[in-house]
């Protein structure tokens, strides 16, 4: 989801004396609580004195920019205010010796110009190679609603006759067809599956994405889903679909209920990973899982008070301007409690940071969303999984949460399950955590897999 714990996504417009000595690129790696991340910091010349970006390769992270930087006397120094983050270091010897703060924790980080060496991605086995045996075309659909042309990709059993047919709806953020992170093309392998065994699959890139039209940054969850309807009623139209259903990974695990509770005509569901509670309730969770995760101990994982705070404003039935000036009361308040509260950064930056992320349409209804008052009105067959070690949408709560919503539906035609020892993507893994994606050599549990597709042919 959007709010993964990741420690270092942002980059630095970089404010202060120009040094040739500190120009170029620097390599370190910080041990995030048992957890090793590979950074490069890049520094450059510009008009205001240093451009400074920042690059956390493990976690898919490039490019980002920055609020403030210096450097002086031997001093290099940043603040990123939006994660409550600072580094403040000393150059010697050509290296720079620091220390990397972020909301409580810290670490030492360590930069030198050599580049670190970071373990390669393993190959993704399951990952399909031409030619395929099954008819693939590219296809584009109308969002009319929106104004929009979304494209994507068809996949047909090269066989004659009729077929399921399903509509691949991703997770949050901006997602190509193949919803492609670190490494990994989930809804390729996942196609590819259901193709070459009697189903006709539509995955398609999410607007303003690839090669779909559209804003993505100020659309919803909702929009979204309209976006998924254009699809199913483009599938809906195809002679050789005899059903069409969603299946919906993550946020798309949202979409999916939604979309259904709009176009009654929707055959099937099934939710991948996806959340029976609300969004407010699910971030908490999520943050305390990562940690988790990543080794610290459940003492410690406490979600901060300020941030409990943030999400209340959210749901507080005010309008923007009203919440804008409470965030600049709550950021004073923690300031006057605690000088160094912003780990280097103002309280200006501070309130830039967090309206950008907090006060976006997307992240304002999410928080807000309760998935459960769409499950409640769906009565046609619905399949949820999960898996155990999820930190992102924790199983036991969520499954749960959406075996009681489709109960009080009166629905007789759901099932869920929950498999051991698999993440997120749902992939074999350790621990769940996040860090762990990209060095896994599975990009789809087979036995999932599998299971989607008994469970499709049995309608």
């Amino acid at each position: 989801m959007k709010n993964l714990v990741i420690f270092l996504v942002l980059g630095l417009l970089a404010v202060g004396l120009v040094a040739s000595d500190i120009e170029g690129q620097w390599y370190g790696v910080l041990d995030a609580m048992g957890t090793q991340l590979t950074l490069v910091v890049h520094v450059n010349k510009s008009d205001t004195g240093l451009s400074v970006s920042l690059d956390s390769p493990d976690q898919g992270a490039f490019d980002i920019a920055a609020d403030n930087a210096s450097f002086s006397d031997g001093t290099f120094e940043f603040s990123i205010g939006s994660i409550m983050a600072s580094y403040k270091g000393t150059l010697k010897d050509g290296v720079i010796e620091g220390i990397f703060i972020q909301s409580g924790f810290e670490a030492p980080l360590q930069l030198s110009r050599e580049e670190v060496e970071r373990k390669p991605y393993p190959e993704k086995y399951q990952e399909p190679k031409e030619p395929y045996p099954y008819l693939q075309e590219e296809v584009s659909f109308v969002n009319e609603k929106a104004g929009i042309t979304l494209r994507g990709t068809l996949t047909i059993p090269q066989v004659k006759g009729k077929f399921p047919a399903v509509v691949l709806v991703s997770g949050s953020g901006p997602q190509d067809r193949n919803e492609e992170l670190l490494g990994h093309k989930p809804f390729l392998v996942l196609s590819d599956y259901l193709t070459r065994h009697g189903i006709m699959v539509l995955r398609y890139d999410d607007r303003g994405t690839a090669e779909s039209e559209g804003d993505h940054s100020t659309a919803t969850t909702h929009d979204f889903a309209d976006d998924a309807l254009a699809a199913v009623a483009f599938l809906k139209k195809h002679p050789q679909a005899s059903m069409v259903g969603i299946i919906g990974h993550s946020e798309g695990g949202i979409i999916a209920p939604i979309a259904a509770t709009k176009d009654k005509d929707i055959d099937f569901l099934v939710l991948l990973a996806g959340s029976g509670v609300r969004g407010r309730e699910l971030l908490i969770q999520q943050e305390a899982d990562i940690k988790r995760s990543m080794g610290v101990s459940d003492e410690e994982v406490v979600t901060a008070e300020f941030d409990l705070k943030l999400y209340n404003l959210v749901l507080e039935d005010t309008d923007l301007e009203t919440k804008q000036k409470r965030l600049e009361e709550l950021i004073a308040e923690e300031f006057k409690k605690d000088p160094k509260f912003g780990s280097g950064a103002t309280a200006e930056q501070l309130k830039a940071g967090i309206e950008a992320q907090l006060f976006s349409p997307w992240m304002q209804n999410f928080i807000r969303m309760d998935p459960s008052e769409y499950l409640q009105q769906l009565t046609i067959p619905v399949f949820a999984v999960n898996g155990s070690s999820d930190t992102q949408v924790a199983a036991s709560v969520n499954l749960k949460a959406i075996s009681d919503a489709l109960t009080k539906a009166g629905n007789k035609q759901f099932k869920t399950k929950e498999y051991p020892k698999l993440n997120h993507l749902f992939q074999t893994c350790e621990t769940g955590s996040p860090n762990e994606y990209a060095q896994i050599a599975e990009t789809f549990n087979e036995e999932v897999m599998s299971d989607i597709v008994k469970w499709i042919m049995e309608r």
